[in-house]
């Protein structure tokens, strides 16, 4: 079960990667422009922001890979960032999207459930 548990944690990581991606490269680009909507000016003038955004994404995944590779000691460091990426995820879905809620906060709380019970 263990093992489920950091799959799904280094899921989470991966998804946090990917977002990290979409909005410090692609924003701008016609991939990133389609999966968020953005017309090219739209895109253009938010690609600081977006780009900060990413940037925290990254932390994220980056704090997730460490506690999975902090073996038997990564059990708090999973929990405390699976909590941001919950707490970042409820935020996104009610200020943003609801989508937000179900791509970022619900693989968060899986995760999380799953981390702890196995713990």
């Amino acid at each position: 079960m263990k093992i489920l548990a950091d799959a799904l944690v280094g899921l989470v990581a991966l998804l946090h990667g990917y977002f990290l991606v979409l909005e410090m490269f692609l924003w701008t680009k016609p991939y990133g422009r389609r999966v968020f909507q953005l017309t090219p000016e739209k895109a253009e003038a938010t690609r600081t922001l977006a780009a900060n955004q990413g940037l925290y994404n990254g932390f994220l995944a980056a704090g997730l890979a460490w506690g999975l590779l902090a073996g038997t000691d990564g059990y708090v460091i999973k929990v405390f960032f699976l909590g941001c990426v919950i707490v970042a995820g409820i935020f996104g879905g009610a200020t943003v999207g609801r989508k937000i809620l179900w791509v970022q906060a619900v693989p968060g709380a899986l995760a999380l459930g799953l981390v702890c019970w196995v713990h």
